[in-house]
């Protein structure tokens, strides 16, 4: 891989975690105009997924700092207390509840992770599977569009959970999450109108979505400088880092404007562009 491409692929990369039109079905869209092999650079993958998720961190620092400071202020107050119909439940502040809906969303992935690499691995470098992924994408987005539209009666009951999520709603979206490991079918808009679609307000999904992703790829990461995978991989040091910087700032840009649109803007629109490069896929690949 020459320096360019990895230039090319990092934004690709940025650009499009944070909007719904899923970033690794671009990147081996990408991938496919330039003719890079795809076989051997999942580390390149995982390099430019960890710094969006770095850009993340960047633009969520305040209330990712106000969480953690909450919780580990609330320890102490940890308790378990008699519900209302007489069984248990932990009573803890507002910044532990979070972080246990998204420990709870993060379930799924980790399942997929665990037992389905392989799997999942195999899916990538096909380009009809990101044809069709992209296709089920854009449904997702009409149809939470459709959902969530104001004026609409929802199926589900006014929500007035705390913090404006379930632990229900936080796992239904974890399965959207999980789902989302096939190249093609975006993690944002998957994650986003799986919560849409079970109630959740468009101001807490922007950022429970963004947030719940943080550890995941952090630990896939991991694991892949723990496995060795970077002696193995056949893509430069200099690729590698070129990718990492440009998928880091592009990202940077990316996730302030997605939160503005999640919040205002129709997700069918979105939906329109993955329907259009899902019809380019398959009669140009």
């Amino acid at each position: 891989m020459e320096w360019f491409e990895a230039l090319l692929l990092g934004l690709i990369q940025g650009l499009t975690e944070f909007l719904p039109v899923s970033s690794s079905g671009h990147l081996e869209i990408g991938k496919e105009i330039l003719g890079i092999e795809t076989t051997d650079d999942l580390l390149f993958t995982t390099m430019v997924h960890a710094a969006t998720v770095l850009s993340t961190i960047v633009v969520f620092r305040k209330q990712i700092w106000d969480l953690l400071k909450g919780f580990f202020c609330g320890l102490k107050g940890l308790k378990v207390v008699s519900g209302e119909n007489g069984g248990k439940r932990l009573e803890c502040n507002d910044q532990t509840d979070y972080l246990l809906k998204i420990v709870v969303s993060m379930i799924p992935v980790m399942v997929v992770g665990l037992f389905f690499k392989d799997q999942v691995e195999s899916l990538f470098g096909s380009i009809h599977v990101v044809g069709f992924a992209l296709v089920a994408t854009a449904l997702l987005l009409f149809f939470s569009d459709y959902a969530s539209r104001p004026g609409r009666k929802s199926v589900f009951p006014e929500n007035t959970y705390r913090n404006g999520i379930s632990y229900w709603q936080a796992f239904s979206v974890g399965l959207g999450q999980a789902f989302a490991v096939i190249p093609g079918l975006s993690r944002s808009g998957t994650t986003i109108s799986t919560g849409l679609i079970c109630g959740v307000r468009r101001e807490v999904m922007a950022q429970f979505s963004f947030l719940m992703v943080l550890v995941p790829i952090l630990g896939e990461t991991f694991l892949e400088v723990v496995g060795g995978e970077f002696g193995a991989s056949s893509v430069g040091a200099l690729p590698l880092a070129i990718g990492f910087v440009s998928a880091f700032l592009s990202g940077l840009f990316a996730c302030k404007v997605m939160i503005e649109l999640v919040k205002k803007a129709k997700l069918s629109w979105f939906a329109l562009y993955c329907l259009i490069a899902a019809v380019c896929i398959f009669i140009f690949a």
